[in-house]
Order: structure tokens, then sequence, then C-alpha cells
């Protein structure tokens, strides 16, 4: 089977010959590639001509990559936003050029792995700045949340389309709506600001031939049953650190949604190898069972985290991962 099969396979509820494997965010291409991939600050310092050439470059290091990896599929990388004020993340392109660089990868990588991009679909509280005003919105002003909502779900519409038409398999919404303690919303909120729109983005982009996943940090324990009742096809992260289990999420969910990680970044960055094996052994243990599992980190793959660390990790899907 071609990666691009067994991704599709998993998010489907089929069983593939093995367990996919899939990062949210891979920011290691540069350790793992003689040619430098060019996101974020070094494209933006490119001139138009380069930028042009970048593209073609880029896409040819991540399907490299991703071949020497075992990935099933790629994110194409996003839009602008900040890890704090003034200071870009890693993994973006300017406007114009992160829509190009999706439809080159799909020429590049042809039918060979699954694409994946991220777009809108539902509210969620924000980061740093805002996050106070955006509470006393929920209770003061519901209806501007109401007009929030329903715009940040036409946005997210019009961005699937045309990630659709440039070639995208699958789409992610990154929606932190948890912490370590549980839900944002209280069931109230959650019926009027949020469900209903995981429901129409869903239906909507299913009837698009878009596959659809969830990214959300922190404890969605208690509103799994929930997510599973929507057309969603996936869940990435299943958050370690904030207590969720894997085991527990798979016996609850596992034969109505596809689970995607859920190898602990912070084991993955401090190690050592032998505690990443041992972890990768348990998460494909429990994740492989009747398929709807895809392997990989809990969040994003940061540039800091040991090529070592993740090596063991790839070492131990190349011996666990076949069906």
């Amino acid at each position: 089977m071609t990666g691009r099969e067994r991704f599709v396979a998993a998010l489907s509820g089929k069983t593939a010959d093995r367990v996919p494997m899939w990062e949210l965010e891979f920011h290691l291409f540069n350790k793992y590639a003689e040619r430098p991939l060019r996101v974020g600050k070094a494209f933006a310092d490119l001139s138009a001509g380069q930028r042009e050439t970048a593209l073609y470059e880029n896409a040819e290091t991540i399907l490299t990559v991703a071949r020497k990896l075992g990935h099933s599929a790629v994110t194409s990388p996003g839009r602008y936003w900040e890890v704090s004020p003034g200071e870009p993340a890693y993994w973006w392109l300017p406007e114009e050029y992160h829509w190009q660089q999706l439809g080159v990868l799909r020429k590049v990588i042809g039918g060979e792995l699954a694409l994946v991009k991220g777009v809108p679909g539902m509210i969620c509280p924000p980061g740093g700045t805002g996050y106070e005003e955006f509470c006393y919105r929920l209770f003061d002003a519901p209806e501007e949340i109401d007009e929030q909502a329903a715009k940040t779900l036409q946005n997210g519409l019009e961005f699937a389309k045309k990630a659709r038409d440039l070639g995208a398999d699958a789409v992610f919404n990154a929606c932190d709506i948890a912490d370590n303690h549980g839900v944002f919303f209280s069931p109230a909120q959650l019926e009027r600001f949020w469900l209903p729109y995981l429901h129409k983005w869903t239906t909507a982009l299913t009837e698009m031939g878009l596959y659809t996943i969830l990214h959300s940090d922190g404890n969605l324990t208690k509103i799994l049953d929930l997510l599973a009742a929507s057309p969603l096809d996936a869940l990435q992260a299943i958050d370690p650190i904030a207590g969720m289990d894997l085991a527990q999420a798979k016996q609850c969910v596992g034969d109505r949604l596809c689970l995607c990680g859920n190898v602990d970044c912070g084991v993955l960055h401090f190690g050592p190898a032998e505690k990443v094996r041992a972890l990768t052994e348990r998460t494909i243990a429990v994740g492989k069972p009747g398929g709807r599992f895809v392997l990989g980190a809990s969040n994003a793959v940061f540039q800091e985290m040991p090529v070592e660390h993740y090596d063991a990790m790839v070492g131990v899907w190349r011996k666990q991962g076949g069906y």
C-alpha cells in the first residue's frame, strides 16, 4: 500500500498493511535532509524569484524526508502566527505562498503520500492577549460569540474548498478547547457556540470529499463521546501531558474515531532513547488493534528535539507497526 492509502484507511475505519505515521507539524527536516527547508523567516527573506524555486525545493525535501522516515502523510505549512509577541512560528509561509506550497506539494508527491492542510472551523479560546476579554463576552455578549462562531465556520469552509482544489486529502482544525483541567467551555456553551459548528464543519467537508481531523491540547476525556457522535474522522493529540490516556480513549471511541498520536513530546525531547522506545511500544500496542490509529508525536515535532529520540520512535514502528 502507498502511504496515502494507509492514511486514508486509518481515517475511514479500515485496516491497512501497517500503522500509518503522520505528524501535525514536523520541524526536523533540516536534520534529515541535505538541502535545508526554507519556511518562516528563511523564506520571507528570499527574493520573489528565489521563493518560486524554494517552493519546489521544499516539496522535494519534504518528500525525501517522509520517505526516509516512513511517514504516510505530510502537513503543508500554514499561515503566519506568533509564538510570542513579534516572534513568528517556524511552520508558516506568507499568505499567497502557503497556498502555492500546497499545490506544489501535490504535484511533487503525486499519490504517494496523503496531504494535510490546517484550516479554521470552530472558535476556540484565544492564546495570550484577548483571553480575558473573550471570557467576558461569553457571558456579557453571547450574540457576538454567535457571530464570531458563524464567521469562523464560513471562513473555514472557504479555506477547505481551496485546500481541496489544490490537492489536500484531509484538513485539521487546530482548536485548543481544553487545558490540563478539562474542557474550557461549559456544557451550555459547548451546545451553543461549538458543537453545532463542529457538526456543520465536518458535514460540509465530508461532502467536499475531505477527511476531517480535530487537534486540541488539553483533556478532552469528558467530551469524547460528543466528538465521536459528529462526522469527525480523527482526533489528534490525545494529550498525555493533560492526563489523557490512549487506552481509555481507544476503548471509549476507537471504533468511531481515528486516534492520532500520542507519543509524549516531553519524552521525545528529554529521552532517553530507551524510554522513547518503551513508550512507542506501548502506544502501538494500544492503538493498533482494530485500526483507526495513526502513530505520531502528541504535538508538533519541534526543531530542538534530538534526532536520535525520533529515530528511536521510528525504529519501533518499523518493527511493530505491521498488521
